[in-house]
């Protein structure tokens, strides 16, 4: 009887879904966060400017962007009116192999690690800033040419 009672007991500890460590962001939010950082800075706002217009510090827009702070639904709703984005833009892309608090133990599988993620390199300032000063050439057969320059530099490098 008692070995019945201690394997249920084993059983019930792991069906308990687990919790991140303290102060570790849900990846999950890492992402959200992220999206809102690509956004912005697309669109050429400042976390200040941002912030203004939902009514928070930058510091604040920082912690979301950093996924350090989880961003709420109706907070998420405001964000998505102020940077003119559906609210699925900010789950797009996400890796379906997060480990998040959910999904860390499931009952007849083995954890897998989790690999690092890598910075995506469409979300980076320097592409974004790339991307918006590309379309302020008001001249398409400049812009096209550009493009060409581009394209023709970065198959030289590769060939080297």
């Amino acid at each position: 009887m008692k070995k019945s009672t201690a394997s249920h007991n084993a059983k019930k500890r792991r069906m308990k879904k687990k919790r991140l460590p303290p102060g570790v962001p849900n990846p999950v939010d890492i992402h959200v966060g992220g999206r809102v950082r690509q956004r912005r800075t697309l669109l050429g706002l400042s976390q200040e400017k941002l912030g203004d217009a939902v009514g928070l510090t930058f510091q604040q827009i920082q912690k979301y962007e950093r996924g350090a702070n989880r961003i709420g639904a109706s907070r998420l709703f405001q964000l998505s009116r102020i940077l003119d984005v559906q609210i699925s833009f900010f789950f797009e892309d996400i890796p379906a192999n997060l480990r998040t608090a959910e999904g860390q133990v499931t009952i007849g599988l083995r954890e897998r690690e989790q690999k690092t993620l890598e910075p995506d390199p469409l979300a980076r300032r320097e592409t974004l800033e790339l991307v918006r000063a590309y379309y302020r050439i008001s001249n398409p057969k400049v812009r096209k040419r550009l493009f060409e320059l581009t394209k023709s530099l970065a198959n030289a490098s590769v060939g080297k």
